[in-house]
């Protein structure tokens, strides 16, 4: 399977696009003002203790104190396996209260895990991991483990046993999908690089005051291909001259003996449409997915969590009702797993599916699912399908989903995805107008609406406004405003 990184830069934003064999699988946006901070070190402070959630508050010299939970002293171990052989000393994870671990006041090296999403803010923690191109670094943490990209268990074994021998004392290492066929030199070469920049965050945090930044990681671009180039990564196109440059001197200094070749794209036609990937973000923002069958699948989201529910639509099958259910299912399931890698949906994702009567259906769809979201580079847990066809998915989520980074609140609705009917915004006009009717001394009122209101008004409620104006002796004027809302209503009286 081959893949390529389309780059275009316009101005202030830099957009990335990841094909595998010629099809949008994910997609980055970075702006001038949205650096990403994500895997940043620190020297912060820490301003506040918060025992009834077992978690501090960190100045890092950002708007918003960052979240520090006291069970983030502990690495996320989902990406690799433990090698329990390699007689290192197996870290266990703390039950310690936070008030016996942190004081206010106190100084430490923290690192950015999860930027800030929505009301929530950066989220750091103090077990710091420095990715490599073959290796990860995890100072004061004993560990040797292994990607679980690597399939073939004695390349495992060989790989960990490599591991323990040139690990530092105090120190843990593991080894990512692209050291897999590594030599031992290769291995030494790139522990070598990475202990060097640990020295460096060391020295410096003991000559500068917290809050500063000790150390940053590549930026989006730079991250993105060092983090993808174990996935086949064989050609980077990029339609700026500049950034062409910076990507293949990085190329030749940071991934020598990888295949991967950066390309200008110095074409007038613009580089996502003569590939073919301009379409493909223009469905980002749609909630709803149809299939090839006539089913679909309509996306939700809220801050907590993402729903997305399967439907047959338009797919009538042609057997009985359970197939229909099923093959609508199975289908939903590969543009699900899809979706979720494009979309970068993370947290808490419930799949509404179909429900099916027999066992082996959900069987069948649970196993399809798992299989699908083998794909996505960010680990995912999949938890069993219920009596009602409800589907959990947790997937680790550090940065913005792109819908979110596309969009933002309509001011209308104020991010609610629906506003009050015609209907329901005129009677609760004709409510008003009657209040203020009730009172002495009104004699006009002049009642501002949109266009739609107003005509619904004139054509259903005409004889209501001419009973109020007969019951009250006052005058009332419709006047419609073109720029006004279907929801958005004034009335006023005049003197």
């Amino acid at each position: 399977m081959t893949s390529e990184l389309i780059i275009n830069v316009t101005f202030n934003e830099i957009r990335m696009a990841f094909l595998e064999n010629g099809s949008l699988v994910e997609f980055f946006v970075e702006r001038k003002n949205e650096k990403s901070i994500l895997g940043n070190i620190y020297k912060g402070k820490v301003i506040r203790i918060v025992p009834g959630m077992d978690a501090a508050f960190v100045d890092i010299g950002l708007e918003k104190a960052a979240f520090l939970y006291v069970g983030d002293i502990m690495i996320d171990k989902s990406m690799y396996e433990e090698y329990e052989d390699a007689e290192l000393d197996i870290p266990i994870e703390t039950t310690e209260r936070i008030e016996g671990v942190l004081e206010e006041g106190q100084e430490l090296i923290v690192q950015v895990t999860r930027e800030p999403l929505g009301q929530k803010g950066t989220k750091v923690t103090s077990k710091i991991t420095l990715p490599g191109r073959l290796l990860v670094l995890m100072p004061s943490t004993q560990h040797i483990g292994v990607s679980r990209r690597i399939d073939q268990e004695d390349e495992k074994k060989r790989l960990a046993g490599m591991l323990k021998e040139i690990c530092p004392k105090g120190f843990g290492l593991i080894a990512r999908t692209a050291s897999e066929g590594k030599t031992l030199r290769e291995l030494e070469g790139d522990l070598g690089f990475l202990m060097r920049i640990w020295e460096s965050i060391q020295e410096k945090a003991k000559t500068v005051k917290a809050p500063s930044i000790l150390h940053q990681d590549l930026g989006m671009i730079l991250r993105v291909i060092r983090d993808l180039h174990s996935h086949n990564l064989k050609r980077i196109v990029i339609d700026d001259e500049h950034l062409y440059r910076m990507i293949g001197e990085f190329l030749k200094e940071y991934l020598p003996e990888n295949e991967c070749e950066a390309i200008y794209f110095g074409e007038k036609d613009s580089i996502f449409e003569a590939y073919g990937i301009e379409i493909d973000i223009a469905k980002l923002t749609q909630k709803k997915i149809w299939l090839k069958s006539g089913g679909y699948i309509v996306f939700d989201y809220t801050e907590a969590l993402t729903v997305i529910d399967v439907n047959t639509g338009r797919y009538l099958g042609k057997k009985g009702l359970e197939d229909t259910i099923l093959r609508t299912n199975l289908e939903a399931v590969k543009e699900i797993a899809y979706q979720i890698r494009l979309r970068n949906i993370g947290g808490i994702i419930v799949v509404d599916f179909i429900d099916m009567e027999r066992k082996e259906s959900r069987e069948m769809v649970f196993q399809a699912l798992i299989d699908a979201l083998k794909k996505d580079r960010i680990k995912t847990f999949v938890y069993p399908i219920s009596e009602i066809g409800l589907v959990q998915i947790t997937r680790k989520r550090t940065r913005h989903n792109i819908v979110s980074m596309l969009t933002e609140s309509c001011p209308v609705c104020e991010g609610a995805g629906y506003i009050k009917s015609r209907n329901t915004v005129c009677y609760e006009v004709l409510r008003e107008i009657r209040s203020l009717c009730r009172k002495e001394g009104v004699k006009k009122l002049n009642v501002h609406l949109s266009p739609e209101v107003a005509s619904f008004i004139y054509e259903e409620e005409k004889s209501s406004i001419e009973y109020i104006e007969n019951r009250f002796m006052t005058k009332i004027n419709i006047i419609a405003e073109p720029e006004f809302s279907v929801d958005h209503y004034r009335v006023e009286q005049v003197a």
